[in-house]
């Protein structure tokens, strides 16, 4: 018997998505569902060509979601980060373009009914408690099976999604600044890196670009000279952020890793010019060990969150004060490689930061019965 999986396109990436009941059958705890994910996908393989993973670290991502009726939120899910040329699966992360495929989903299966006109699916991320919520289209409690909205960093067309991030943040480590510091020094290879971490939407290091050696008035390079210094300071401030012990190895996921750098003309991936004038602050992250070709949902609110703190490397390279409103959204255009995409960020009445939107788009791609050997097989 095979595994039902659900294929999805959420934003920039591309999701399995797995009813927990269908993986209960094959993993029936919750300790062999790494093994499962890691053979459904062919993780092993670099081109996981044994599998249905598709090769790089925005296509090799799953979720496993238990309907949870009546509870805080309308379901629960595990998110997996697949390895690639690797077997091991990191459920330490989060991933906001999966989420939106999750409450597309959530819709289209029934699990959260539909209403007429939007439909909120209210989603916990298992592994931090972070709630999310996706608003999805329903006209006349229709279900949507295909869009016309788009994001940057995809041509196709798919189900308007709007994803929200809410507060409290801190849900890996504790607080918004694991360290109590709005700006911290890491010693990375000999070097002395003043560095934003934060733990919004995901636990994330933020670098000046300039300071970190990297350029961005292009896009377009695969940074190989830079990426060591980018995965040391990574497994720097997982250590300082308290996400592993001295002991552990260094996590590929967590936590995020990027430089930024103000506005400016740019070449994006694709060739073409970004104007100075479009975007309120440049950003290039890591994902895994690799530049991401947008960026991560989970990124994008930690730069958000990042950018509303006095003197971080974020507020200073976009070059604005906190926001101080009460409820009224402040927008933060953020440009990547992929173009610019722009987050709303609301206050509270006390000027803290409630939640960060932003405006994503689905479709449902596919299911399929997966062929992987039995869990017991898995683990042997």
């Amino acid at each position: 018997m095979g595994l039902k999986g659900h294929w999805y396109r959420g934003g920039t990436s591309k999701c399995w998505l797995f009813d927990a009941r269908d993986v209960a059958l094959h993993a029936p705890t919750r300790e062999e569902i790494p093994a499962l994910l890691s053979a459904a996908f062919g993780a092993a393989d670099a081109r996981q060509l044994d599998g249905v993973g598709g090769g790089t670290s925005t296509t090799s991502k799953a979720a496993v979601i238990w309907a949870t009726p009546g509870a805080e939120a309308d379901l629960d899910y595990l998110f997996a980060q697949v390895g690639i040329g690797d077997p091991t699966v990191e459920l330490g992360s989060n991933c906001g373009n999966c989420a939106t495929a999750i409450a597309l989903f959530a819709v289209q299966t029934g699990i959260v009914p539909a209403r007429d006109g939007m439909t909120k699916v209210r989603m916990r991320h298992v592994t931090s408690g972070a709630v999310l919520s996706g608003s999805v289209p329903t006209p006349g409690g229709h279900i949507p099976k295909s869009g016309l909205a788009r994001v940057p960093g995809s041509s196709a067309a798919g189900v308007p999604v709007s994803l929200s991030f809410h507060g409290p943040w801190g849900q890996n480590t504790g607080a918004l600044l694991p360290t109590g510091n709005t700006v911290d020094e890491l010693q990375v290879n000999g070097r002395t890196l003043a560095a934003t971490m934060v733990d919004a939407g995901a636990p994330a290091v933020l670098l000046a670009a300039d300071q970190a050696g990297v350029d961005l008035s292009s896009m377009t390079g695969n940074l190989t000279a830079q990426l060591p210094d980018l995965i040391a300071a990574r497994a720097s401030a997982g250590l300082i952020m308290g996400l592993r012990k001295p002991e552990d190895p260094p996590q590929n996921a967590v936590p995020k890793v990027g430089v930024v750098a103000p506005a400016g003309d740019y070449t994006a991936a694709d060739g073409t010019t970004i104007t100075a004038g479009s975007h309120d602050v440049r950003v290039r992250m890591l994902s895994m060990l690799a530049p991401h070709p947008a960026i991560g949902l989970t990124s994008a609110v930690a730069v958000a969150l990042a950018s509303s703190l006095q003197s971080s490397v974020v507020a200073n390279a976009a070059g604005q004060s906190p926001s101080t409103g009460t409820g009224t959204p402040r927008l933060l255009r953020v440009g990547t490689p992929a173009g610019v995409i722009t987050a709303e960020i609301i206050t509270d009445d006390t000027g803290n930061v409630s939640e960060v939107a932003l405006h994503r788009a689905a479709r449902h791609i596919a299911t399929a019965d997966i062929d992987v050997a039995p869990a017991a097989e898995l683990s042997a």
